[in-house]
């Protein structure tokens, strides 16, 4: 009842905000270099990357909408990643999904960085849970690479119910 009470809320929210698309789709490389769409809820203004190409978004980025930036702090924006956990392009514990233009360069300065590959993408992993949004990419890889040789199901369940915590605190963002 709560997330289908939150999939009739955030729509109306980013609907009401500026008459814009409610979901935004994103073209991800995930296991064994495979490409896929990720799904999101809108949490930018329309055509955001028009004139800077794909960037990462910083924490106080004027492109992020208000209701955006309520969806982000709370990691309310991937709820519509359901579906690709559904299709099976991403689990719920692992690596994030990158774009491939940030896969390209990461992986010509970090030659470790297709050791990401290897497993499924996730919602949530040891980067998010335990790094920084503004974490330096070197940083990330670092933490997935460690999650990557220590996966367990023990560890899944540990960072799952951290990241419920932060999302009910409102601190994925900090």
């Amino acid at each position: 009842p709560v997330f289908l009470i939150l999939w009739i809320l955030i729509p109306l929210a980013i609907w009401l905000e500026d008459r814009g698309p409610i979901f935004y789709t994103q073209r991800r490389v995930g296991l064994g270099a495979r490409e896929f769409r990720v799904f999101k809820f809108r949490s930018m203004i329309r055509h955001a990357e028009a004139e800077t190409g794909p960037v990462w978004a910083s924490k106080s980025d004027p492109r992020i909408t208000r209701v955006g930036r309520f969806l982000r702090a709370r990691a309310l924006d991937e709820l519509p990643q359901v579906i690709n956990l559904w299709i099976g392009d991403m689990s719920l514990v692992g690596p994030r999904p990158e774009r491939p233009e940030l896969v390209e360069a990461f992986a010509r300065d970090m030659p470790e960085f297709g050791q990401r590959l290897r497993v499924r993408p996730g919602l949530t992993g040891l980067a998010q849970v335990y790094g920084r949004y503004a974490s330096t990419p070197r940083d990330k890889l670092r933490y997935d690479i460690l999650y990557i040789q220590r996966m367990s199901a023990w560890l899944d369940i540990k960072l799952l119910f951290m990241s419920v915590m932060a999302t009910v605190r409102g601190r994925w963002q900090s």
